[in-house]
């Protein structure tokens, strides 16, 4: 084991994406393209493994995710595993399916939180979005989360289908009595990446709509927490991905792979473990991948005579290898990578898109438009 390994530090989140199994067909969706691949799911069995290896290395932070994790039947299982392992667990869910006995025995069995999404303020751009006719039944949701003595915890994600009704959302937000509001702007993965010249709202949409959030949060203070996730492509530092390359977060995807962040598996030639292989310490100390993007050494230039690298680690290697077709490059958010530019060319993209009229219809993630 080398040095690096020795001194790791364990994960302290683990992200456990059940199923990528989802009856929403959002546009934006951190899904793999090509999910209809991975048709195997961990057993419920194998999933309190993974649930007790990783608390036994560290990890308190648990957030069950999907696809939508509803349509596990075994949920209520391994939230009362989680439990008795002593999680504090999170349910990210689009609230699609979810009804108030769910939420009772849910309650019952030891769920801390319930992180719900709604994709618009109005029903038929909701609707529009998500693939599925669901915003009444996300109200309704919201409200029994809050009558059960959940923090009402909403999330939006925001792109250029919605960003023109921010005062709208903010004010659905308080009608629904939100404690927290996550104003979670669009990172460019899987389907997002896919529809990214229709998604990235224009530097304009973007400044207003912030605007307004903030001048709300200044409102709400103290009854309402707002989150406002900045989007990569309009900063000049990348952000500091999942904390740093395998020092916090652990996902682990429906067929068991174990993955440094959501997006990794889509990294070429990259061989990711497998819980089915592997335990959860194993793979966190001593995989190739694992140890791939740790520390400094793997970093070029810029980066690696950077004072900065320490912030930010380069930025996001899956952002960095989406845009230049290189994983160890510096992310092209970074105004000193020498491929800025890129950056650039996208956002001018997307801007003469918007303003074109003649905008390509967005490809829904489903399992039609699918990548076999």
């Amino acid at each position: 084991m080398t040095e690096l390994q020795k001194t790791n530090t364990p994960p302290r989140w683990l992200l456990a994406e059940l199923t990528y199994s989802c009856p929403l067909q959002c546009p934006y969706c951190s899904n793999p393209l090509d999910y209809t691949k991975y048709k195997s799911e961990l057993s419920t069995n194998d999933w309190k493994r993974v649930l007790t290896e990783a608390r036994k290395m560290g990890a308190v932070q648990l957030g069950f995710s999907g696809g939508e994790p509803l349509t596990r039947p075994d949920l209520v299982e391994l939230v009362q595993h989680a439990r008795e392992l002593g999680y504090y667990s999170n349910l990210i869910t689009s609230g699609y399916g979810l009804t108030e006995e769910k939420i009772v025995q849910l309650k019952t069995a030891g769920l801390d939180h319930i992180q719900v999404s709604i994709q618009a303020s109005s029903q038929e751009l909701n609707d529009h979005i998500a693939g599925t006719a669901s915003f009444e039944h996300k109200q309704n949701v919201a409200r029994l989360v809050k009558k059960h003595g959940y923090p009402m915890v909403l999330c939006v994600v925001i792109h250029r289908e919605n960003i023109h009704q921010m005062p709208e959302i903010l004010t659905m937000a308080e009608a629904l009595g939100a404690d927290y509001l996550e104003l979670a702007n669009t990172q460019y993965y899987g389907w997002a990446h896919l529809n990214r010249d229709l998604l990235l709202p224009t530097k304009e949409q973007f400044e207003t709509a912030e605007a307004i959030a903030q001048a709300f949060k200044v409102q709400v203070a103290g009854k309402m927490k707002i989150y406002y996730v900045v989007p990569d492509f309009y900063e000049d530092r990348p952000k500091a991905c999942m904390n740093g390359w395998a020092t916090t977060f652990l996902t682990i995807a429906p067929d068991g792979m174990a993955l440094p962040c959501h997006s990794a598996r889509d990294l070429p030639n990259f061989e990711c473990p497998n819980v089915n292989d592997f335990s959860v310490s194993e793979i966190w100390n001593d995989s190739k991948a694992f140890n791939f993007f740790r520390g400094f050494e793997w970093m070029q230039e810029p980066c690696h005579s950077c004072d900065e690298k320490e912030k930010d680690f380069g930025g996001c290697r899956c952002q960095a290898y989406l845009l230049t077709g290189d994983a160890s490059s510096t992310d092209p958010v970074c105004s000193k990578s020498p491929q800025h530019h890129v950056i650039d060319e996208l956002i001018e993209t997307a801007r003469t898109t918007a303003l074109s009229g003649n905008e390509k219809p967005l490809i829904f993630r489903n399992s039609k438009n699918a990548q076999r």
